[in-house]
């Protein structure tokens, strides 16, 4: 049998190699295992179940929930393809034991996943998805037919998001984005997140334009990651055709990116830092600042001026979460789009942070380059840019430990005044330009990231981190 493990945000694997039902029986059986013997107290034996558009998610949702009704709980199964934030606001809605969603997210079309959502309406903790994993096996798998479940009500099927959607308009100020007549794009990459907004702002003064909102489980040939080079189709229709704004949601809608109304790419930093902006400026918001190591340190330097607490964490949004549970957090995302907000889900969450994109519009009456040009006059200029590479899992401790005792004493022009080890290694300069490297959790595959004040000081950094890697 296939080993399973748990990456950054559950367990991923190419579809009917490793992505089969009977692994998918294992890994549900253990969840359940799990979830009886150690449920969180407050909860009760309910878990809501949904999938995104990938090839066969309908198939592979139902089989978890049969799996899970069999264990004893009863099962709410998502009745369409489901935003990932909205199963994790119905876990929480609920006081379910927990959640799983059938997704890979923004990998290739040929993958599926299981993202395991815990009681609290989040990414499940490390803890959790260990306990998942020793527990394979341990028991024989239990089911029970879809249609005999339904009939006996051990699995309801049902539209969950209307709950989530009137949740998001609580969270901004909806009756400003609603008379602000601001026209709005989306690209939903042929992800679930097609029609959101259409149902979010129907009646009201916005103008929706959805892009790639097909049902296409080969999202036309694109991976559905919000990542520029997935833009063109989009790019191409909003230079011909402005807006205001256009977000990006992945496949699953829990991340998002941008372009500016006329098809230019914004990196998830600088939408990061827009809202960290309209968070402190215009909503006067206290609390922590939680980020990813490999955020921008654009973000470090808003946080100096105002005189906000800022907290580091590994890569991948149960860190995030675990640190927004522990409350006091004005805003807490990652560098691959994912962002979660105080007074919601302790949980990324693409369609709200596109909401609050539109708020902060509304509220400051200026076009968005302009905005990000007064970022920038204010903080200085941040390029970003990341390579994956191939590397062999057997050597990457080996190339960890180097780093960490041998690495750089200075990054272009600036001496080395910090290096961070909890998460990959982290070279930070005296200027704030910073170098990481950090492996995959289960493939042969190193990433590079870099930040400098120029696209060619960062290309030269990643270059840097490649002579890195050849050292061992």
């Amino acid at each position: 049998m296939s080993t399973i493990k748990f990456g950054t945000d559950g367990w991923r694997a190419i579809i009917a190699e490793d992505f089969t039902f009977s692994n998918l029986d294992r890994v549900a059986q253990a969840t359940a295992d799990e979830w009886r013997a150690n449920p969180a107290p407050g909860t009760t034996p309910k878990a809501v179940v949904g999938y995104d558009r990938r090839f066969l998610s309908d198939q592979f949702a139902a089989r978890v929930a049969e799996i899970l009704a069999a264990n004893g709980f009863l099962v709410t199964l998502t009745d369409r393809p489901t935003p990932t934030p909205s199963v994790s606001f119905e876990v929480r809605r609920q006081k379910a034991v927990g959640g799983v969603m059938i997704t890979a997210s923004h990998n290739p079309p040929a993958f599926n996943g299981f993202k395991l959502k815990a009681w609290y309406g989040g990414s499940a903790e490390p803890a959790l998805c260990k306990a998942v994993e020793t527990r394979l096996d341990a028991s024989p798998v239990q089911s029970i037919p879809l249609a005999d479940a339904r009939r006996a009500r051990k699995i309801v099927l049902k539209d969950i998001r209307g709950p989530h959607y009137d949740a998001i308009k609580r969270l901004v100020d909806f009756p400003l984005v609603a008379k602000s007549g601001l026209r709005f794009a989306h690209d939903a990459l042929f992800g679930v997140g097609a029609g959101c907004f259409d149902d979010l702002l129907a009646g009201t003064s916005c103008r929706v334009t959805t892009l790639n909102g097909e049902h296409n489980p080969n999202f036309g040939g694109i991976n559905p990651e919000p990542i520029a080079r997935n833009y063109a189709r989009s790019s191409a229709f909003l230079a011909k055709h402005p807006h205001d704004l256009c977000l990006v949601t992945d496949g699953d809608a829990d991340r998002v990116g941008a372009m500016d109304g006329r098809g230019n790419p914004l990196t998830t930093h600088k939408v990061i830092c827009l809202l960290l902006r309209h968070y402190i400026v215009h909503r006067h918001q206290p609390g922590r600042v939680i980020k990813a190591l490999t955020t921008t340190s654009m973000v470090d330097k808003i946080c100096q001026r105002h005189g906000l607490e800022l907290v580091e964490t590994g890569v991948g949004f149960k860190y995030i979460a675990a640190e927004m549970l522990k409350g006091d957090v004005l805003l807490g995302f990652e560098e691959s789009g994912g962002i979660g907000f105080p007074g919601h889900i302790p949980e990324r969450d693409g369609i709200a942070a596109g909401l609050l994109m539109l708020e902060a519009l509304a509220v400051e009456k200026k076009p968005l380059p302009r905005l990000l040009a007064q970022l920038e006059k204010d903080y200085g200029p941040h390029r970003y840019d990341r390579i994956d590479t191939h590397f062999p899992l057997e050597k990457r401790a080996a190339l960890m430990d180097f780093c960490k005792n041998h690495g750089p004493a200075k990054l272009l022009r600036s001496p080395v005044a910090e290096v961070k080890s909890f998460d990959g290694v982290k070279f930070v300069a005296k200027d704030g330009s910073w170098l990481m490297l950090r492996g995959s959790g289960t493939e042969p595959i190193l990433r590079i990231y870099a930040e400098a004040t120029s696209d060619a000081d960062a290309q030269s950094l990643l270059k840097l981190g490649l002579r890195l890697t050849r050292q061992v």
